[in-house]
């Protein structure tokens, strides 16, 4: 027992760069608090003690604002960062080596007694505010971009952003990664291949309008908010070419 609370403190260091000392960790960290209490009513619940288990999570998410339910089964080296909204079903199952950051949301889609939650493989990242539904599994290795909607399954090693979730990157190396910020953005990409799109029919109906000698006024605020979100998306993947 003792190899395994050194174990979980250990993780906090690893993956959390904002910790300072051993004692800081077991007093101020309301994820580790909500996974110590979780392997408690785990044990209950395992034996069928199905009240006790219930009040100890109920506690843990009272201190903690953690809710996990004593039913869901977590591997080893799992971390919550800050851990605020956290909510982790019944049925899910969390693979060893995970991480979850705030708000992540593991429900459920049925109200039959079955399998209904996520299932996370190893060494899996859940950015703030991901909402992951359904008997939906997770490949190892995966990243899953903050505020998305997961309701597929995700293959090992991808990076999943949007809503739904949609891969935009696939076959990774299975490594603990906190660089969120550096993730694709699919819609800014759609956005990108319209106003493209959009320059390119202006220029025909220019050229048809010049052969009938027809003159039109362009819309010059249009113009300077187009020019504005086009130069933006440049820069914006220019600073990603630079940082990568």
């Amino acid at each position: 027992m003792f190899e395994r609370i050194k174990e979980d403190i250990q993780t906090v260091f690893e993956k959390d760069p904002a910790a300072k000392n051993v004692l800081e960790v077991v007093l101020c960290y309301p994820g580790l608090h909500a996974i110590w209490m979780h392997r408690v009513a785990h044990w209950f619940y395992t034996r069928k003690r199905f009240v006790i288990s219930r009040f100890i999570s109920h506690l843990s998410r009272w201190l903690t604002g953690i809710e996990i339910h004593p039913g869901a089964t977590i591997g080893r080296k799992f971390f919550i960062d800050h851990g605020m909204g956290v909510v982790i079903g019944e049925t899910a199952e969390i693979g060893d080596n995970c991480l979850l950051y705030q708000s992540v949301v593991l429900g459920g889609t049925s109200l039959k007694k079955e399998k209904r939650h996520p299932t996370l493989g190893d060494n899996v990242v859940v950015g703030t505010g991901v909402t992951i539904l359904g008997a939906v599994k997770v490949g190892s290795g995966a990243r899953i971009g903050a505020g998305s909607v997961v309701i597929h399954d995700v293959p090992e090693g991808a990076t999943v952003v949007g809503i739904p979730g949609r891969v935009v990157q696939e076959e990774r190396e299975p490594i603990i990664d906190l660089e969120h910020g550096r993730l694709p953005d699919p819609v800014a990409e759609a956005i990108r291949l319209v106003l493209k799109h959009l320059d390119g029919l202006e220029e025909r109906i220019r050229k048809l309008e010049t052969l009938e000698g027809i003159t039109s006024q362009i819309d010059q605020y249009v113009e300077k908010k187009k020019e504005e979100i086009t130069r933006e998306f440049a820069e914006e993947r220019a600073r990603r070419r630079n940082e990568s």
